[in-house]
């Protein structure tokens, strides 16, 4: 069970082929298709370097270099054949050579589907995020547009200070005028 939830998670493949429950996968399921997968991926990544097209020009090369230059007892390919033998060898080659570039490719399509579907998933918890974020942004605006601004404050106290100073000469005024008053009054 543990063996299989470890292949779940695997990405380079779709989760039919990670499972191992199709038929004909051999012991193991599916770790030898993927282990063979990965071989003709090696081979077909090896083919499309210079280094391979290097070698097998050399090895071209060699043979009709061989097959013309040798003596005739030591020669395997004739030359009056068209080099029959070499023809053979490099029409097997290719032959082998196409399914392994197919397979290769079809394993980098299954890699890229699901790569384009992480891509997906993540563009979308994104987009949440992001509208998550602009809402919350907006209630920010929305709260701040009710707090008191600093000009606003200033203003309320320059009134209350006016206000203040207005209630302070009115208490002056009337400490002094019952004073005066109670002058001008006869005792008795």
């Amino acid at each position: 069970m543990a063996r299989n939830n470890r292949a779940d998670l695997r990405l380079d493949a779709p989760k039919g082929l990670r499972t191992g429950n199709l038929v004909g996968l051999g012991r193991n399921g599916g770790h030898s298709r993927d282990r063979f997968g990965r071989f003709t991926e090696a081979i077909a990544r090896g083919m499309g370097t210079p280094w391979f097209l290097l070698g097998l020009t050399l090895f071209a090369v060699a043979w009709i270099s061989w097959n013309t230059l040798a003596p005739v007892a030591w020669r395997f390919d004739s030359v009056a054949l068209g080099f029959i033998a070499l023809t053979l060898v490099l029409s097997m080659q290719a032959s082998y050579a196409a399914p392994m570039i197919l397979l290769a490719q079809n394993r980098q399509d299954d890699r890229d589907r699901v790569q384009f579907e992480q891509d997906r998933q993540r563009s979308e918890r994104t987009l949440a995020d992001t509208e998550y974020l602009a809402r919350e942004v907006v209630a920010l605006r929305i709260a701040i547009k009710d707090m008191a601004s600093k000009d606003f404050i200033r203003a309320e106290l320059r009134a209350l200070l006016e206000h203040l100073d207005e209630r302070s000469d009115e208490r002056s005024d009337e400490r002094a005028a019952p004073d005066s008053t109670d002058e001008s009054r006869p005792t008795a």
